[in-house]
């Protein structure tokens, strides 16, 4: 194997999972037999696993099990693959919500790294891998570390994901400690609530898909009776942001915000503000391009470069 360290940055949804180039479901299904197609089908140890049909249930935490360690596998063939690359050296860079990273950052590490080298197939590649070192970095705020020299006045980072919203102050391009806040009001329970209210009132199931969609791009095939229910509870959602925000004394009229994650296109397409204050990184990727940014600043302060 190479010498050559690999710097990978994953961001680990409860919905998706999110590398530098790639986006799938957070999903990983244990398979009786061996399937007869490869696709999103990784092989570990004799076993295999679907990878992506879905987004899991949200768990106590992400170690609890083995599937975020599998989905990290995935994750890691897909980017080596998009760098021609089957074998090297791992420098993982992950991330952990503001309010859980003192908790969790040590477990997640030793949960990531339990088997420092490895072989696997994934599709019809086959890696070989060494775990060399794993860092964590807080979510949000990895998101906008690579702008920070655009910051001239005090701005807060709203990054919406699927469980959390994490709320981080900046001021003198340096987080906030003191003020970053995590709360458990992602995007997962409006979603819930949108396909509770859609078979309540119409008889019929909406498949999480859609909504996703929708939410994104505001564009799908479906009848008015759905989009309205649709648009009153996710405008209904996107107000419940606001207030928030406006509890924990951030001014929606004058602070600079910058909504980022999943939900930064939420707040865009359905959010009542659209004054110069506020504005949004739609990337979902953003978080995950985050990390493997300060994971090569971290790699080079560690050889001393």
């Amino acid at each position: 194997m190479s010498n050559k360290v690999e710097v990978i940055g994953i961001d680990h949804g409860w919905s998706l999972i999110k590398t530098v180039h790639h986006v799938f479901p957070s999903d990983a299904k244990h398979l009786v037999n061996e399937p007869p197609l490869r696709n999103d089908i990784l092989e570990l140890n004799g076993k295999f696993y679907s990878i992506g049909e879905d987004r899991m249930v949200v768990k106590g935490n992400k170690i609890e099990d083995d599937d975020f360690y599998l989905l990290t596998l995935a994750g890691i063939a897909k980017e080596l693959r998009t760098r021609n690359l089957r074998e090297a050296n791992i420098y993982l860079a992950v991330g952990l919500p503001i309010s859980r990273y003192s908790d969790e950052k040590k477990g997640f590490i030793q949960y990531l790294q339990k088997d420092k080298e490895m072989s696997f197939r994934y599709e019809d590649d086959y890696f070989n891998i060494k775990i060399v070192h794993v860092v964590v970095f807080p979510q949000c705020y990895a998101a906008i570390v690579s702008r920070l020299v655009e910051f001239k006045q005090r701005v807060v980072v709203v990054d919406i994901g699927s469980w959390t919203i994490d709320i981080v102050p900046i001021e003198n391009q340096k987080p906030v400690n003191s003020e970053c806040i995590s709360i458990e009001d992602g995007l997962i329970p409006c979603m819930n609530a949108i396909k509770e209210k859609c078979y309540r009132i119409t008889g019929s199931g909406i498949d999480g898909s859609i909504i996703k969609h929708y939410l994104r791009f505001k564009d799908v095939d479906l009848d008015d009776e759905f989009l309205k229910i649709i648009d009153d509870e996710v405008k209904q959602y996107a107000n419940r942001v606001y207030n928030l925000l406006r509890e924990y004394k951030i001014n929606v009229k004058t602070t600079k915000i910058i909504f980022v994650g999943g939900g930064a296109a939420v707040m865009k397409n359905f959010g009542d503000h659209n004054q110069k204050n506020i504005s949004y990184i739609q990337d979902v990727k953003a978080n995950a391009k985050g990390f493997e940014y300060l994971g090569i600043l971290s790699m080079r302060n560690r050889r001393g470069n």
